[in-house]
């Protein structure tokens, strides 16, 4: 998927409402350029394994910071991130 890795990193756009939405995800209150530099270096650094087309969408997952970055396939708009909940152990 090394070419769509490319192709929505060069085309990545985002919405006036996404950028709300993801400070309120992330429980943040980057600004709109924090933002734009945090999800290309999410997209940047997540390995091409683990980009996944689900439907309509590219799932992006860095499990590196727990973080899901979800993108339409169409238009490479951004759609929404998620806080990844980190797994417990067997022994706790």
């Amino acid at each position: 998927m090394i070419n769509n890795k490319k192709e929505i990193i060069k085309n990545i756009c985002y919405t006036e409402l996404v950028y709300g939405r993801i400070n309120k995800k992330l429980s943040m209150n980057f600004t709109i350029n924090q933002i734009e530099a945090f999800i290309i270096r999410v997209l940047s650094d997540t390995p091409e394994e683990f980009y996944s087309r689900i439907g309509k969408n590219y799932y992006i997952t860095n499990k590196d910071i727990n973080i899901r970055v979800t993108v339409n396939s169409n238009t490479f708009r951004v759609i929404t991130v998620d806080r990844l909940k980190k797994l417990q152990s067997l022994t706790e």
